[in-house]
């Protein structure tokens, strides 16, 4: 099976290599790219005390620059959003790290179980806002530092031509209402895919799934958890 995804490069990379490990074709198209900013990840911890929530990988991959500065943080609590930012977590050194198996509003549900007074959130841009309006909701303290930007990397017409021309993907990955939004935004990628009906749409969670256009809501299926594992399952 022909696969396209849509992730960012570095992410996409490793999501090539599992498609391969089961049998199928991996297609990239990077919709987005980041634009990491370490040393407000930096000035957050270095200002805050305990608990930290991340929702995203991606912030990971931020702390990682910040090299010996994180080690004090180290002990700090984490709650992430999926097993596979959990993991990342663990990877880079937190020894208290707690994953909710659902979206953002699950994850202040979870840090509300456990009386978190004060919360600092490790942010991108654009994000959903599920997550801080929950916490609203439960009145917990929180603080906010954006630490990464997902900023637009559109696809040239000759790449689109490369993937659509010939032997069409049998499916598209989505992960992100943005990127999924991007992806839409473009003409040459909305024709092709009314052009060439049958392809499946999966999306990583209802939300991504909403930014599909009316017309190919037939085609769309939704992981039943939000991580990667659950959506390729659906190959």
């Amino acid at each position: 099976m022909r696969v396209l995804v849509t992730r960012p490069a570095h992410s996409a990379e490793k999501t090539a290599q599992r498609l391969r490990d089961m049998g199928h074709e991996p297609l990239l198209l990077p919709l987005r790219r980041p634009q990491h900013d370490s040393s407000a990840a930096a000035s957050a911890l270095a200002a805050t005390r305990g608990a930290i929530a991340v929702t995203s990988a991606e912030v990971m991959r931020v702390l990682s620059a910040l090299g010996e500065t994180l080690g004090p943080h180290l002990d700090r609590p984490i709650f992430a959003v999926g097993e596979t930012t959990a993991q990342a977590a663990r990877r880079l050194g937190f020894r208290t790290v707690t994953a909710s198996s659902g979206n953002g509003r699950d994850l202040a549900d979870l840090v509300g179980a456990q009386s978190v007074e004060d919360l600092l959130y490790l942010a991108g841009r654009p994000r959903a806002e599920t997550f801080e309006g929950r916490l609203r909701e439960l009145g917990i303290r929180f603080s906010v530092a954006e630490c990464y930007r997902m900023l637009p990397a559109a696809p040239g017409p000759a790449d689109i031509e490369a993937i659509f021309s010939g032997h069409r993907p049998d499916a598209v990955l989505f992960y992100s209402r943005q990127a999924t939004e991007d992806f839409f935004q473009l003409a040459e990628l909305r024709s092709a895919l009314s052009a060439q009906g049958g392809i499946r749409l999966l999306c990583l969670s209802e939300a991504v799934a909403q930014a599909i256009p009316a017309s190919l809501k037939a085609t769309v299926t939704i992981s039943l958890m939000p991580d990667e594992i659950s959506l390729l399952s659906l190959l």
